[in-house]
């Protein structure tokens, strides 16, 4: 029997389980400023209330100085004192009325305006899910750029400008939830960091047998019994009555000394049958080819700037060029920057192709609309909200602004692609963590009906508007051919979803990776089949 939190568990272990992700909040960095105004107003309301505590405690103050100096002289001699006849009135009054406005004094509640303020703001709070949400977004970066605990408590990140120190209290808190999550590898990590921090001294309402308890159960959970029974061992040093400790300590030693007894019992075994115990040096390890690389893997490598490089010979076909699709009239005279990014697929980014003044707009008009982003469900065919896309988006038109029309123009102009059939406008914000795992933007041959609501057929090509730079992370990554395009403010890229026989290309599946630090800004344009028969003529090849 294992014990832990004051259960007796047998060798099904149960858990307190937290909700999927939902991050209401933490997934928009622009509410998570709107936080941030929200604590600024209840610091200034906390402050009055504290000026308002220290008034009364003057006047309250002065009133018994007053007192004890009338005292102290009234005392020497009570009865000469008394004779005065000002004196006794003084006396009767203060008694009768000046300590009772005294009373009224001390019991009067200077708390209504905060506490007021509190609850009107406290509606704005965000709620255990987005704290869950927020611990979890931490997990992920800390997973997919390969950070350390040491290193996320120090806040030593890239391209941070406010360097912020995590606490015990908060490292014990992203273990805890980690382990409601029956997560005991990020369990142990945060327990780990926890401990370490109170070894180097740090002061904290938290001790470390309560630290140690979670650590070694969490080791226990990952099999590594011998470890486990060495943490068991320190807490036991330093409560030698904590009673689940002494039973863990029982139960692992006896389980490392079965485990010793059928290894010794399984070579006796193989000796006996002539097989030769002794030990194999390993082979050493061949490198994996790309295609064999699970999808999660290269994914994570691409967000981190590792995996696949292009071949020289290929890089060398890349090029950067002023371009005015065909001598748009719009564009003869002022032809745009476009590089190439990718081959194949084909990606080509547009710099300085959105001005600052139409990003503000753009945020502007989205973020009072912003909500948990959606993704078509390919057995229902309708939006819905998945834990693989986490940011906050927003949905805008033409009629709504005349500049929304403008950028939907220069797309048409730029590709030479129909907007009618399109898809509004998508702005979407991505804060600490946002991301959006691997995922196709047009409907697979198995989800014939994922985008027949609208009526105008496949998602034909994707224009994306990047509209912040990013400290750290935040790139779009395509896993199956090792592309990584990184956010630039100003510019977009471009690329074609499938080939003109109307086939998907399965090369354009790609992700956008978690924003490490800094928060990201994007606005994308689906573009459709319908509309673009003569403007992209079908090919009887496949992958043409």
């Amino acid at each position: 029997l294992i014990w832990r939190a004051g259960l007796v568990l047998p060798f099904v272990i149960y858990h307190c389980s937290v909700d999927d992700e939902v991050f209401l909040i933490v997934c928009s960095s622009g509410q998570m400023t709107d936080l941030l105004y929200t604590e600024k107003d209840l610091v200034t309301s906390l402050k009055d209330y504290i000026k308002a505590e220290e008034n009364k405690l003057e006047r309250v103050k002065q009133w018994a100085d007053k007192l004890d100096l009338l005292s102290a002289t009234a005392i020497q001699d009570p009865e000469g004192y008394l004779g005065h006849p000002v004196n006794a009135f003084k006396l009767m009054k203060r008694l009768n009325t000046e300590w009772g406005d005294l009373e009224s004094l001390v019991l009067s509640d200077t708390t209504d305006g905060f506490i007021s303020n509190l609850t009107i703001q406290r509606q704005h709070f965000p709620t255990d899910e987005d704290q869950t949400g927020a611990a979890k977004a931490l997990l992920r970066l800390q997973d997919t750029y390969k950070l350390d605990a040491n290193t996320i408590s120090t806040g030593d990140l890239p391209g941070v400008k406010y360097k912020s120190l995590m606490t015990v209290e908060d490292c014990y808190e992203l273990g805890k939830i980690a382990y409601s999550d029956v997560d005991y590898y990020h369990t142990e990590l945060w327990m780990a960091q926890a401990l370490k921090q109170l070894e180097q001294g740090e002061e904290s309402t938290l001790d470390k047998v309560t630290v140690l308890d979670y650590l070694s159960y969490s080791i226990y959970q990952q099999g590594e019994i011998h470890r486990a029974l060495e943490y068991t061992k320190k807490l036991l040093e330093l409560d030698p009555e904590h009673q689940r400790a002494k039973g863990n300590l029982k139960y692992f030693e006896f389980q490392l000394e079965k485990q010793k007894k059928d290894a010794e019992d399984g070579a006796q075994k193989e000796k006996e049958q002539g097989k030769d115990t002794t030990e194999k040096k390993e082979k050493p390890k061949k490198k994996v080819p790309n295609h064999l690389i699970p999808e999660r893997t290269k994914y994570e490598m691409l967000c981190r700037g590792e995996g696949i490089r292009m071949t020289p010979r290929r890089q060398s076909r890349l090029f950067c060029r002023y371009y005015d699709n065909n001598h748009n009239p719009m564009y003869v005279l002022a032809p745009v920057k476009q590089q190439d990014e990718w081959d194949r697929p084909y990606i080509v980014r547009y710099l300085d192709i959105i001005s600052d003044k139409e990003m503000d707009k753009v945020k502007q008009l989205a973020k009072p609309r912003l909500r948990r982003a959606t993704v078509h469900d390919p057995l229902t065919g309708k939006l819905t909200t998945a834990q693989y896309r986490v940011s906050k988006s927003a949905w805008l038109t033409g009629y709504e602004d005349p500049m929304i029309d403008k950028i939907n123009q220069r797309i048409e102009d730029l590709t030479g692609l129909e907007m009618d059939t399109a898809e509004e406008l998508q702005v979407a914000n991505y804060g600490v963590g946002g991301q959006y795992e691997p995922h196709f933007d047009f409907g697979r041959k198995d989800e014939p009906d994922a985008f027949k609501e609208l009526g105008t057929g496949n998602r034909i090509a994707t224009w994306l508007f990047y509209m912040s730079d990013v400290a750290a992370g935040g790139a779009t990554v395509f896993p199956d051919v090792g592309a990584a395009v990184w956010p630039q403010k100003g510019t977009a890229v471009f690329w074609y979803n499938l080939f003109p026989s109307g086939e998907g290309d399965y090369s354009t599946r790609h992700a956008a990776c978690p924003v490490l630090v800094g928060n990201k800004w994007v606005s994308n344009k689906w573009i459709h089949e319908r509309g673009q028969e003569w403007r992209r003529p079908c090919s009887l090849n496949e992958t043409e």
